[in-house]
């Protein structure tokens, strides 16, 4: 059973449409009672970083969140700024993230080559994952996702880093420390190379 977090962000009705069409059994938690049970759970956002971080705190379900996670070791896939808040912090706010996965949340005019690139990157875009990461298990080669997005997760540790893609500079696009999974992307609009991967997390 695939968990959704409904903490106010994020394409909820999206990913549990997709699941239903997988035949992935799926169910949102809106509060700390539904999500206890989680077994799989996927922790989406859009928006800012300490908008996304005050959402979840007043939503009375982080607890339980970091409880399940941390302690209870299920498998989790943050996407978009649902992937930022893994990170420690962010330079687009002053509040803490969950801080699962060590980094930080850069701009894109962070690398002063990117200074003239469009903001925000917005669009389809190639893919290229580590090896043996099973979020991409069938998509080694020819992914391509949708992004939507002004800030990257810049991993303190290489190995962190699941998937790259460019955007003026190659960036982490999907981030993973054991069973906790972040990607920039968002697999719920990505059309058949999403489902792909979404079933490969309810699979995992």
């Amino acid at each position: 059973m695939i968990t959704i977090v409904d903490y106010g962000l994020g394409n909820i009705g999206a990913f549990a449409n997709l699941y239903k069409r997988v035949n992935v059994a799926a169910k949102v938690a809106r509060t700390a009672g539904e999500l206890a049970d989680a077994e799989r759970i996927i922790l989406p956002g859009v928006g800012s970083f300490d908008h996304a971080m005050d959402l979840l705190d007043a939503s009375g379900m982080r607890p339980t969140l970091e409880d399940l996670v941390i302690n209870g070791k299920r498998p989790v896939v943050g996407v978009c700024v649902g992937m930022q808040i893994l990170a420690e912090g962010s330079d687009e706010g002053t509040r803490q993230g969950l801080g699962w996965i060590p980094g930080r949340v850069r701009h894109f005019s962070h690398a002063p080559s990117n200074a003239d690139l469009p903001m925000p990157h917005m669009g389809w875009n190639d893919v290229r994952p580590r090896a043996g990461e099973q979020l991409f298990q069938g998509l080694e080669t020819d992914a391509r996702f949708y992004f939507l997005h002004s800030y990257y997760f810049e991993c303190a540790e290489a190995d962190h880093v699941a998937a790259h893609t460019s955007y003026g500079l190659e960036f982490g696009c999907a981030v993973r420390s054991g069973h906790v999974h972040g990607v920039q992307f968002h697999p719920e609009k990505s059309h058949h190379y999403g489902a792909r991967l979404l079933k490969n997390f309810a699979e995992a």
